[in-house]
């Protein structure tokens, strides 16, 4: 079934609204994504709390319509 690349970023700037979001589709199946998200309100949260909250908004897709999800995060410089 799969998700649309623009569906997968409207929902994570949803949660992180001003947050620069690139998504990359690594496949071409609409099932296996790269994303990459700067977000300020991850300051001072570990790397692995930033992932959380990146899969929280997506409202558990993963395992569902979306099979993979490289995963990068950082808050601005």
């Amino acid at each position: 079934m799969g998700m649309r690349e623009d569906e997968l970023k409207a929902m994570i700037e949803a949660a992180f609204p001003g947050a620069a979001v690139t998504i990359t589709d690594l496949a071409g199946d609409n099932d296996h994504y790269s994303a990459h998200v700067v977000s300020e309100s991850f300051r001072g949260m570990s790397r692995v709390a930033q992932h959380k909250a990146v899969y929280a908004a997506l409202g558990g897709r993963m395992g569902g319509e979306l099979h993979a999800l490289q995963l990068t995060t950082a808050v601005p410089s």
